[in-house]
């Protein structure tokens, strides 16, 4: 099922994981690989993954959300949804540096 960007800004967190969660499920069992394989690949326990699976585990790291994609072949996919932005003018400072950081004027 396809979501629209508005109804993921109104999901709470703990629920965005629960969908990534289920979503990894599918992605590891269409890579043949049991849990127990998973958690070899990782430094992650078979009972973290399960639990990322079944939704109770929803404040898992980002470091172990990589290891979990690169467990089964899927890191490109996280590449693919947070891809690199083009260029934006508005962010080139004189003598065409690119800005560090935003500033908002005060008055």
């Amino acid at each position: 099922m396809m979501i629209n960007e508005t109804t993921l800004n109104e999901l709470s967190t703990a629920e965005l994981v629960r969908r990534f969660g289920k979503r990894f499920k599918m992605y590891r069992m269409w890579a043949m690989k049991t849990q127990q394989e998973v958690a070899d690949h990782t430094d992650l326990s078979v009972s973290t993954i399960h639990r990322f699976e079944n939704g109770t585990c929803t404040n898992i790291t980002l470091r172990s959300f990589i290891l979990l994609l690169k467990a089964v072949g899927a890191l490109e996919y996280f590449d693919a949804g947070f891809p690199e932005l083009p260029e934006n003018p508005y962010l080139q400072r004189r003598g065409g540096q690119e800005a560090k950081r935003i500033r908002h004027r005060k008055g």
